[in-house]
């Protein structure tokens, strides 16, 4: 990678093979065009929300053991549209780190894209279950009636919401944080977006509602979505309180606790990343494609909250670890 494009990146750190060797260079040159274009980063998000969500039309069709060759090709493009979206993802950040056109609707927008792509997606896989279900009842020897068709589609259909909200969408908060807090300690609060529930609330509260319904809303969301982040992250907090208490401020702690922590958080960001979208979505490709995309619903639940869990509970050993070193 030249150093065009890693100018262009958080850290090389917290990006996973595939976004650094393929994802990010094709989103540089993306980024490129709409610099040139004029095009404003939070455009490019709105862009990318528009086309991963608009992939569920494809996705709601049967792959290849269903519908053939004509649900296979669906599939396809379903996924293209979704890498697609992925690409554009990326490229909004990366644009407004080589304009400079940051901004905070742009970090709350760039949170939500997740949320506005898998909603429409897996909604239409439960419908795509109601459709297709041979494989499972199989498996399950449930005989094809439309009595047990209808219960297992709501069955599935409690699965999705906690497979998105609960799952998916808890973990991809979770290890947003992650690397929020990993630039922190690496770069400083100038190379970082580590945000505070408290400071959320500030501006929250000190923006007026005549002219700024909508963005209120935004900021009323973001407040939770920080709140939920501190949450999950008792260890952290309490470091980071001592660190104010000891030093000042975040900025002035030794270098020696910045490289310490640098160094244990750096152990799990290859863990983090798999929290974020290509390995998830590999899995979820897999799914769809052998026409079991049910599997996916258990696969976040199951396999992917146990990964947060033991990514969660050894970033708060070391947090833990560390503030006990602050005399």
């Amino acid at each position: 990678m030249n150093e065009k494009i890693k100018k262009t990146l958080k850290s090389s750190e917290t990006e996973d093979w595939l976004d650094y060797r393929v994802v990010r260079p094709l989103s540089y040159l993306w980024a490129c065009l709409f610099a040139r274009l004029g095009v404003h980063p939070n455009a490019v998000t709105i862009m990318s929300m528009i086309i991963g969500a608009g992939s569920c039309v494809f996705y709601a069709h049967g792959s290849y053991h269903y519908e053939g060759t004509y649900g296979l090709t669906m599939n396809i493009i379903a996924i293209l549209l979704l890498i697609w979206a992925d690409i554009y993802d990326c490229t909004d950040g990366q644009l407004a780190r080589m304009t400079g056109k940051k901004s905070q609707m742009g970090r709350i927008l760039d949170g939500a894209a997740g949320f506005v792509w898998f909603v429409p997606i897996y909604l239409a896989l439960v419908y795509r279950f109601y459709l297709h279900h041979d494989i499972e009842f199989g498996w399950l020897g449930i005989a094809d009636t439309p009595e047990n068709t209808q219960i297992a589609t709501a069955i599935v259909l409690c699965l999705s919401l906690i497979s998105g909200f609960m799952g998916m969408g808890g973990q991809q908060r979770l290890a947003d944080y992650y690397i929020q807090i990993h630039l922190f300690f690496l770069k400083g609060e100038k190379g970082s977006e580590l945000d505070t529930s408290a400071k959320q609330q500030e501006i929250y509260d000190n923006t007026p509602w005549k002219g700024n319904l909508i963005w209120k809303a935004f900021l009323k969301s973001y407040v939770g979505y920080t709140q939920k982040q501190e949450k999950q992250t008792p260890e952290f907090q309490k470091l980071m309180a001592k660190i104010r208490q000891k030093y000042g401020r975040e900025d002035n702690m030794p270098e020696e606790v910045r490289e310490e922590f640098h160094k244990h958080s750096k152990a799990i960001m290859g863990y983090n990343a798999m929290l974020t979208f290509n390995f998830r979505t590999g899995m979820f490709f897999i799914f769809c494609l052998a026409d079991i995309p049910v599997c996916n619903f258990l696969f976040e639940i199951i396999a992917m909250s146990l990964l947060t869990i033991y990514i969660n509970r050894r970033h708060e050993a070391f947090c833990r670890q560390i503030a006990q070193k602050i005399v």
